[in-house]
């Protein structure tokens, strides 16, 4: 069931869920917290999809904030907020609100998400795209127990897991590190099989892909040992190499869905490894609402350990021999004198 509300309030919204619930007869709200997803108009399909699909494991009020961008002066001061309610099946197994906010209120959407929100239910915070360098500092991620970025999807994201890092507060999260929980998980469980020192870690993936860092920092944050970050074509992660004492151990993923294992005197095995969807992710994100203390260790080893800068060595300069024609006259200097004598 779908209900359009133009130019409404935050108390309509609520009347309209409420004559929905009851409508569909199911007026009694069972859901376990409250999803915000602030996004644009242009990624709002994709998120709302996955976070429908994700209401099956987790049961929520999912609130969809869309800025909307005025295109003269004059409709930039005319503030207006409307508002699509659906409940029943168009909103998986919750109830999702979708608003558009036009003019100044976009500028106070903690205002109008506020009076929405489950009482006495966990929020949580997505950002799809755009997310802001701190989002504990932003008005509406302050109003969350957790605050979900993507860093794969900024433009520069090596260097804003940089900045993640300086601003990090407990309840941060990134969809990048939910990325590598299987990786983390497959490589734990090598280490766990075999008494061995590690010596060095290569981890290899595509250029500009947040998850291969914040892997390669995890590893190198708790093993205490070099690691290389290297490129690949991808996708994504394709290879982490651990150099031991006992042989090298190996997680080789070249296609993107099955992975091959190889210990040192063990046969080789196949293990799935695929690429999930974001629905995965964020359903995973929604499992735990702690803070992720192992997150922010990776996070603050820092992206510049990685990949060292060797050290430069000073050459002492050695002078240049002076050219054949200057040394052919030098020998024929004498010669000239003894004539002249």
């Amino acid at each position: 069931m779908k209900t359009d509300l133009t130019d409404t309030t935050a108390s309509k919204i609520n009347k309209a869920l409420v004559k929905g619930r009851r409508a569909i007869g199911t007026p009694a709200v069972g859901m376990v917290l409250t999803l915000v997803i602030v996004t644009d108009e242009e990624n709002a399909y994709d998120a709302l999809k996955a976070a429908n699909d994700a209401s099956r494991e987790h049961p929520s009020r999912t609130l969809v904030v869309i800025k909307r961008v005025s295109r003269t002066p004059r409709d930039r001061t005319q503030s207006r907020l409307d508002a699509e309610v659906r409940v029943g099946a168009d909103a998986g197994t919750g109830e999702t609100v979708i608003l558009r906010l036009y003019g100044d209120v976009a500028d106070h959407a903690q205002s109008v998400v506020l009076p929405l929100l489950l009482p006495d239910a966990p929020v949580v915070v997505w950002w799809p795209v755009d997310a802001p360098l701190d989002p504990a500092s932003d008005p509406l991620g302050a109003l969350a127990q957790r605050r979900v970025t993507d860093t794969y999807a900024s433009e520069q994201p090596v260097r804003d897991l940089g900045a993640r890092a300086d601003t990090y507060t407990p309840g941060d999260t990134d969809l990048s590190w939910t990325r590598i929980t299987p990786w983390r998980s497959m490589l734990a469980a090598a280490l766990d099989q075999v008494t061995v020192d590690v010596n060095a870690v290569e981890v290899e993936g595509e250029e500009f892909n947040p998850s291969c860092e914040l892997l390669a920092m995890w590893l190198a944050d708790r093993l205490d040992v070099p690691v290389k970050r290297s490129l690949s074509s991808g996708p994504g992660l394709t290879a982490v190499r651990m150099d031991t004492n006992h042989g090298p151990i190996t997680l080789d993923r070249a296609d993107g869905s099955l992975a091959t294992l190889s210990i040192q005197g063990q046969p080789d095995r196949a293990v799935a490894l695929k690429r999930r969807e974001t629905a995965e992710l964020i359903a995973e994100e929604l499992r735990r609402l702690d803070p992720d203390d192992t997150y922010a260790s990776a996070l603050r080893f820092g992206v510049e350990k990685l990949n060292p800068a060797p050290v430069a060595v000073a050459v002492e300069a050695v002078p240049e021999e002076a050219p054949p024609v200057k040394k052919a006259a030098a020998k024929r200097a004498p010669a000239k004198k003894a004539a002249a004598k």
